[in-house]
């Protein structure tokens, strides 16, 4: 499952790319297992948000103990209000059938493509007022989003390829 599958509509997509010297499986693993403590930068982001991330797990678990899910081995979905200081994040039993106005949906994944190791985000807001809400936080946090997707796939690099 990627998050093209989990989201094939979206309002808004970003998607970060590096190049990687080493097979799919360490370059996926190496992402999966890259710690907080290597993304110094990311780690403080986790903070001034106001999760409650362990600091020294790695960011794939990090994103999971913050109500991300599963869905596949390398795709994680969530339903949310990011907008909100903790995120508003919500537990659903059916992500792609889940419509309920005012929330965003999100999905995260990894995957490993011609010598590529790749992230993607996708977020579909679920009304108007979720589309507003979103679209005001998307410009103040963009580029942070991106920052964390860059530093986590440099410091997936290393050490995929160390």
């Amino acid at each position: 499952m990627s998050a093209a599958d989990a989201l094939p509509q979206f309002h808004h997509r970003e998607q970060h790319s590096i190049s990687v010297d080493a097979p799919a499986e360490r370059a996926l693993a190496a992402a999966r297992e890259t710690p907080l403590d290597d993304l110094p930068v990311v780690r403080a982001l986790f903070r001034l948000r106001g999760l409650r991330a362990a600091p020294h797990g790695p960011l794939w678990e990090a994103m999971g103990a913050e109500g991300f899910q599963l869905d596949g081995e390398d795709t994680l979905v969530a339903v949310g209000k990011p907008w909100w200081f903790r995120g508003g994040m919500r537990v659903v039993r059916d992500f792609a059938a889940f419509d309920e106005p005012g929330y965003a949906k999100m999905a995260v994944d990894l995957r490993y493509d011609d010598g590529k190791l790749v992230t993607e985000t996708r977020v579909l807001l679920t009304s108007a007022e979720a589309r507003r809400a979103f679209r005001a936080y998307w410009l103040l946090i963009r580029a942070f989003s991106g920052l964390t997707r860059r530093s986590w796939l440099r410091a997936a690099k290393r050490r995929a390829e160390a």
